[in-house]
C-alpha cells in the first residue's frame, strides 16, 4: 500500500471517528432523509439556506465509514457555497468516484475518497449525503419557483 493510500485511509477514518457537523440543526430550512438499501446506510441532512447560499449543514445517521466520512466532508465543503456551486461540487465528486479526471481545486479532504471508484458497490455509500444535498436544493428551488408563480398570478 502506498503512503498516499495510507494518508487517504487516515483522513477517511478521522472523519468517521470524529465527524464534523454531526447533529441536528435548530429550525433548518431543509431536512432530507435518504437510505442506501444495499448496505443499510441512512442519513438525515439539515441545511440552513439564505439568499441562494448554504449557511449551515449538519447531518445525523449511521452507516459504514465511507458514507459517514463522506457526509462529514460534504458538510464542511458546502458551507458558504451558492446552490449552483454546491451542485457543481457534487457533480465533480460523483464523476471522480466513477474514475473520471475532474478539477479538484476545492476538494480538500474529499480527494481521500477517490479510491472508492475501485469498489463500485461502495460508490452509493460515498454519494449518499451528496444525493441528499442535491435533492434538497432541487426540491427547495422547485418549491420557490411555484411560490413566485403563485404570486405572479394574483
Amino acid at each position: 500500500m502506498s503512503s498516499l493510500d495510507n494518508l487517504y485511509r487516515s483522513v477517511i477514518m478521522d472523519h468517521y471517528q470524529s465527524p464534523r457537523n454531526k447533529g441536528s440543526l435548530e429550525n433548518p430550512d431543509l431536512t432530507i432523509q435518504l437510505k442506501n438499501p444495499t448496505c443499510g446506510d441512512r442519513i438525515t441532512l439539515y441545511m440552513k439556506l439564505e439568499n441562494g447560499k448554504i449557511n449551515d449543514a449538519r447531518f445525523e445517521g449511521e452507516g459504514c465509514s465511507i458514507s459517514m466520512s463522506s457526509a462529514s466532508m460534504m458538510t464542511q465543503a458546502i458551507k458558504g457555497l451558492e446552490y449552483n456551486q454546491a451542485l457543481d461540487l457534487a457533480d465533480r465528486f460523483s464523476k471522480m468516484l466513477l474514475g473520471e479526471e475532474v478539477e479538484k481545486e476545492d476538494f480538500e479532504d474529499l480527494e481521500a475518497l477517490q479510491g472508492v471508484h475501485q469498489f463500485p458497490a461502495r460508490i452509493k455509500c460515498a454519494t449518499l449525503a451528496w444525493k441528499a444535498m442535491e435533492k434538497g436544493i432541487k426540491d427547495h428551488d422547485h418549491n420557490h419557483e411555484h411560490e413566485h408563480h403563485d404570486h405572479d398570478q394574483k
